[in-house]
């Protein structure tokens, strides 16, 4: 969970227990839940297993009624802040913990600790796939060995399911898909551990594949299992297109037989197999025009053929093919965003019910907001708590209004820091003269010319290692005396342009601060090329071997980039895209993964080394001790995962993959055709996707700028936040004992001239209370976070999310009447004389939102 406690059953001091005074006049106003129950009911209390305290053996019913309270609302803020966790983690709410009892068991498998021992589990179980046969040699261990290893990470999966079970209920558990098929999948590779350290051998393990959705299911990789789901969602209009994609090559297939199957030494299209396979391999153009050249020597005319097919399957369609995928992609990305925003908003409406009293169930006091923060962000301060609910509160009324907690998820991560401490250079505090010293270091690493210098040194340093290489490339072996002659200088130049890198690495740390100097992108990448500068220059004066590190030096000439607005965009996307390219890398590396396994299984030591002879790639796999005459086609092969993974890779990059399927195909079967096909087939798909990826992003980035106009969209990375409190408020932040109240929002309203204004400034709210304000504001806070590709998309879809909204309220209404209709109407037994009830049914209490919440959990399955 977010925080961690312990149970607030358990909470005492020397004198018994001792909730707040005030605490005793507020009733919280608990109801029915969308699964079903509260954690905690406030008329039934906590339920059979806890009518006697432990250790006490006092009834229940003798405990006072103002403790029963506090530990009501302490368990309302843990439940509260589990909802809005939920929320924020897109998580399902039917997986909300059930009852009190099922609330230890969620607090251990949301620990941050667990979370690393389940992604360890995952890794280890997967990194076996090197150790197991067929191993890499330096890596090789015994059965017994990596038998018990995948038996001690399986084990630990399964502790996580087994908690899992115990706070979502056997019947959730098997109705959550994923945690279904996880739990099939850890059986099986279980069973088969089981066997392979009884038998101490390893048997055709082809489930080994499988391992990946062990990975899939942790907590840190959220994004990869996203990125999964939108490429299972994007499947539907891609088969249409590939079924398409086939259906004409098939077609072509059956005239080239019919067209080419007669022409003397033409073996493509022999019969219709092999007709098939070569417009299927001609769609990747790695055969072409090879494929064309025998039919083409007995009739000009017959390129019409391979012109025409070409041009309708890899022009026309596969172009067709990006265009649906770009266009699904696209569409699911903005369907994703518009779920999110009411994903979390339902969240809040949960969280909303658990932190209001029955004596005022439209609002949220300070207090109870403040006692929800401390589960849901542990770390933040009391001064941080109240910071963020002053900032929500924009009808300074001292109190939040529903619609002011919904947008919550905006503030609870801002990092606040005292306005006036923001110039404030880290040396500030050093003595005199080192402060004066310090303070002219950080005004000449901000100078504008210091910044023209540097990049002069790189655009100079790139040149000279530009021509330095040229000439070295071109010059005979009669004047190897000018190559050293040209070294010796280019050894001086380089330890020039090294100290010069130095010497600013040097004095952008001592002007920014260390703190500040290594949390920034690029200053962190400026030390990094330094440093192996060094490294490689080290290595040139000791050791040649180490020379090659030097290559990196170049690598400064991206800060040159920055310059050019366009080349700014296109890193500034990649920058921004970062986290979600490594989501998409890691697709690709499971993917591999999962066709390495089976490639393993299938094609274990199989010996390429002249084999299909009397056959067109029979050149490739030549072998023989004349090394000049070898095209060493034989080196692709499956033999550990990590020669797989090359293999594969190759597989990808399409050039002569055909001449690898064809020497498996004549060597192992024509059946292991369908093995290189579908991996093609699976890889050109998620490549699709990564295409469509980015040019959706780069696109998005675009038309933000012309939306939004701004320069730039990093001109809107940081939301910032402005709040000025005063010092009554602060004594207040600072005292824990103090009593908490949202009064001083309300009285500093009141004796303002004219209400609390919240001015927005490109996107930044103000709270600015100073302005015609006799009331003394002396505490200027500044809260900042950065945003996120959803901040982005709210921002610039901030039209239709208010259409959204009414579109919602205005269903909402709909339903609650078609609820109060069928309440109303005339029963068949009205004629009887029995009791009508007085109050509506519990659930005419619930939001049409918590209603509709199948179909919104349903989504994110």
């Amino acid at each position: 969970m977010a925080g961690n406690i312990e149970s607030p059953l358990l909470i005492r001091n020397e004198n018994g227990f001792s909730p707040s005074d005030e605490d005793q006049y507020d009733v919280p106003s608990n109801r029915i839940h969308s699964n079903g129950d509260s954690i905690y009911d406030v008329n039934n209390g906590f339920g059979s297993n806890h009518q006697i305290l432990e250790g006490q053996g006092t009834p229940y019913h003798a405990i006072t009624r103002r403790h029963k309270q506090y530990k009501t609302w302490e368990l309302n803020y843990q439940e509260a802040a589990i909802y809005l966790q939920e929320g924020e983690n897109n998580d399902k709410y039917s997986t909300h913990p059930r009852d009190f009892n099922a609330l230890p068991a969620y607090k251990i498998a949301h620990k941050k600790i667990f979370y690393a021992l389940d992604l360890f589990a995952a890794l280890l179980v997967m990194g076996l796939a090197a150790c197991e046969r067929p191993a890499v040699p330096f890596l090789t261990l015994p059965v017994g060995v990596h038998g018990s290893l995948e038996l001690f990470g399986l084990l630990i999966l399964a502790l996580e399911l087994g908690i899992r079970m115990k706070w979502l209920g056997f019947r959730t558990f098997i109705k959550h898909k994923r945690t279904l098929i996880k739990s099939c999948t850890l059986i099986i590779v279980f069973i088969e551990t089981i066997v392979v350290i009884i038998r101490q051998h390893n048997h055709f393990r082809v489930t080994r594949s499988l391992r990946p959705l062990f990975l899939i299911d942790t907590y840190y990789c959220r994004g990869v299992r996203r990125t999964f789901r939108q490429i299972l969602q994007s499947m539907p209009p891609i088969i249409d297109m590939l079924l398409l994609l086939l259906f004409f090559m098939l077609i072509f297939s059956i005239l080239g037989f019919y067209l080419f199957s007669g022409i003397h030494g033409d073996a493509y299209f022999a019969t219709l197999q092999d007709s098939f396979i070569s417009l299927f391999v001609l769609l990747t153009t790695a055969n072409y025009p090879d494929v064309m050249m025998p039919a083409y020597a007995s009739s000009r005319y017959y390129s019409i053929f391979y012109i025409i097919y070409l041009s309708l399957e890899l022009y026309f369609i596969m172009n067709l093919f990006l265009a649906v995928v770009y266009d699904t992609f696209s569409n699911l990305e903005k369907t994703k965003v518009k779920k999110l925003f009411f994903h979390k908003r339902l969240g809040c409406q949960h969280a909303f019910r658990l932190l209001v009293t029955k004596e005022d169930n439209k609002s949220i006091k300070l207090k109870h907001f403040l006692g929800m923060m401390k589960h849901l962000r542990p770390k933040k301060s009391r001064r941080d708590g109240y910071l963020v609910f002053k900032m929500l509160n924009m009808s300074t009324s001292g109190k939040l209004s529903l619609e002011e907690f919904h947008k919550i998820y905006e503030a609870i991560d801002l990092q606040w820091m005292l306005k006036s401490d923001e110039n404030i250079i880290w040396s500030s505090h050093f003595k005199y003269p080192f402060n004066r010293i310090f303070r002219c270091i950080h005004s000449f690493v901000k100078w504008k010319w210091f910044k023209r210098f540097i990049y002069f040194a790189i655009a100079s340093n790139f040149l000279i290692i530009l021509v330095e290489t040229i000439q070295i490339s071109v010059t005979i072996e009669a004047d190897r005396h000018k190559i050293t002659d040209r070294e010796n200088w280019a050894s001086v130049a380089s330890t020039v342009y090294v100290c010069i890198y130095i010497v600013e690495a040097i004095l952008k740390i001592l002007g920014k601060g260390p703190a500040v100097y290594f949390t920034s992108g690029w200053d962190l990448f400026d030390f990094v090329v330094t440093g192996t500068s060094v490294i490689g220059l080290l290595g040139e004066f000791f050791d040649d071997s180490f020379y090659f590190i030097i290559v990196l030096r170049p690598f400064k000439l991206l800060r040159l980039f920055k310059v050019k607005e366009r080349y700014r965009d296109v890193l500034g996307t990649l920058f921004v895209l970062f986290t979600r390219l490594i989501s998409l890398a890691i697709v690709i590396i499971l993917v591999y993964y999962f066709f390495a396994i089976i490639g393993m299984e299938m094609f274990l030591h199989t010996n390429l080394r002249n084999c299909c002879k009397n056959t067109s790639v029979e050149a490739y796999y030549k072998y023989s001790n004349d090394s000049t005459n070898q095209m060493y086609y034989y080196l692709n092969n499956f033999d550990n995962i990590l020669e797989s993974g090359v293999t594969l890779f190759e597989l990808t990059v399409v050039n002569n993959w055909f001449i690898i399927m064809e020497g498996y195909a004549h060597h192992i079967g024509e059946w292991s055709r369908v093995y290189f096909m579908l991996f093609y087939i699976v890889m050109m798909v998620v490549m699709n996707i990564v295409v469509a990826f980015i040019l959706e992003q780069f696109l998005f980035r675009m038309q933000y700028n012309r939306k939004m106009e701004v320069k730039d969209i990093e001109d809107h990375a940081k939301h910032t936040v402005h709040i000025t409190i005063s010092e009554e408020e602060q004594a207040m932040c600072e005292h824990r004992y103090q009593k908490i109240t949202g009064d001083y929002i309300v009285n500093q309203s009141k004796s303002c001239d004219i209400p609390v204004s919240h001015v927005i400034i490109t996107g930044d709210y103000i709270v600015n209370q100073s302005k015609s304000c006799d009331i003394p504001t002396p505490y200027l806070y500044k809260g900042e976070r950065f945003r996120n590709k959803d901040d982005y998309s709210l921002k610039m879809y901030s039209d239709e999310v208010k259409t959204w909204i009414e579109e919602d309220e205005q269903n909402r209404e709909e339903m609650i009447a078609n609820l109060e209709n069928l309440r109303q109407r005339r029963r068949v037994n009205y004629s009887l004389n029995l009791e009508e009830p007085t109050a509506a049914p519990v659930f005419l209490h619930r939001t049409v939102s918590e209603l509709e919440s199948p179909d919104i959990e349903n989504s994110f399955a």
